[in-house]
């Protein structure tokens, strides 16, 4: 639906939101109105370069041909049947996954949060009906994001997130311990500890990839102490560095791993993938999900990672990835640039503001986004070119210089 259709202005619609609307997000002051590619276009026509693609999602490009007509097919068809009956989606995007990651099962979700919080229970389960009631503790990661449902939310290493604050006590069982750490996370496992959950690439805790050390002895410090070990793959996953999953960079393969934001092309949906022996854990009426494997979603994914395979935008992020933060490196106040893959941040010097170069980019027809006042963070859409890198590169420069006089 396009605002010239609706008979309102922009500050009309603007003025709906604030009045009818909760809101908890900082908008960008522009009506999106729609997209391509790599591209969002507001209401006027004037074309933003979309290097945040929905926080990760938009991957194979906004509004992917291939992903659109596969979502217009399956909605002339069936659109929602809950999980009874059984539907070609869902067989046969569960099949290209596991072929693909190398796990046994899947279980599907709707978002990253419910992976995660899909994850934290079957880890429980395991633990307490395998070893015993009290072996359901997990250690995560300090600085680490996980969601912000309660399980997800209690799981993030972030006390002092506004995520947290105000909603009384978390939910127990979790420890925290320093990401890329090895040591520190085995002095935080006890005996009553059934997993570690980490982000193989810290993405709100401000773009950290882990070390090959550091997830090669997680792995094997799991094996040693029978752990499991859980993988939040929401942002990382589907290509984004390098490899189809993040862990495929490090020869590791997880116990249980989430996925969900690029899994769908645009639509919503998550899911856990596991092992044949931890999925046991999940057994009639243990857990369940009336959308979760959603015909239409379900088809938009299946596409989506077909394209992934098909125009090799895993290959494609490696190169580019490399490709861009060479010139990221020589930008001004640039103290230190990370990525793996297209999942890549930024920090500067002190000199200038994260989120004052954020607006300026956006000033720029730039989206990008800022963590705390250091970091920016930019998950682009994979099929990006090397002239949208220079572009980009171009844009926080003279966004930086700017605010550098």
């Amino acid at each position: 639906m396009k605002l010239k259709d609706t008979g309102l202005t922009a500050e009309e619609l603007k003025a709906k939101v604030k009045k009818y609307m909760i809101e908890t997000y900082e908008r960008y002051d522009f009506v999106a109105e729609t997209a391509k590619e790599q591209y969002m276009y507001d209401a006027n026509g004037d074309a933003y370069l979309d290097f945040y693609a929905g926080i990760a999602v938009n991957s194979v490009g906004n509004c992917n041909p291939k992903v659109v007509a596969a979502i217009q097919e399956q909605c002339g068809e069936i659109m929602q049947t809950f999980n009874y009956p059984y539907t070609v989606p869902q067989a046969l995007l569960a099949e290209k996954l596991c072929k693909i990651t190398g796990m046994d099962k899947v279980f599907y979700q709707n978002s990253g949060t419910e992976a995660n919080e899909a994850m934290i229970k079957m880890a429980r389960k395991y633990g307490t009906e395998t070893y015993g009631p009290s072996r359901y503790n997990i250690v995560t990661a300090k600085m680490s994001f996980h969601g912000r449902s309660f399980g997800s939310m209690s799981a993030t290493g972030q006390p002092d997130n506004g995520c947290q604050i105000g909603f009384g006590a978390m939910t127990p069982g979790f420890t925290y311990a320093e990401y890329n750490n090895l040591e520190d996370f085995k002095s935080k496992c006890t005996e009553d500890t059934i997993a570690i959950m980490i982000e193989p690439v810290q993405g709100e805790g401000g773009v950290h990839p882990a070390t090959q050390e550091f997830m090669k002895g997680l792995r094997e410090f799991c094996d040693e102490k029978n752990m499991l070990l859980l993988l939040d793959e929401v942002q990382s996953g589907c290509c984004r560095t390098g490899k189809f999953m993040s862990y495929m960079n490090y020869g590791v393969k997880p116990d249980i791993v989430s996925v969900a934001k690029a899994l769908g092309g645009g639509m919503p949906i998550g899911a856990i993938l596991t092992t044949d022996e931890v999925g046991k854990a999940f057994d009639m009426g243990s857990h369940g999900s009336t959308f979760g494997g959603h015909p239409v979603c379900c088809a938009a994914a299946l596409a989506a990672v077909t394209e992934m395979e098909d125009r090799k935008l895993a290959e494609n992020a490696k190169r580019l990835g490399d490709y861009f933060c060479e010139k990221l490196e020589k930008l001004p106040h640039v103290k230190e640039v990370r990525h793996q893959g297209l999942f890549v941040g930024v920090e500067f010097d002190g000199t200038v503001s994260a989120v004052d170069i954020k607006h300026g980019c956006f000033d720029r027809k730039l989206l990008v986004t800022a963590i705390g006042s250091s970091v920016i963070r930019m998950v682009p859409p994979l099929i990006i070119t090397e002239a949208d890198c220079d572009k980009a590169a171009e844009i926080i420069r003279e966004s930086v210089e700017a605010l550098s006089k």
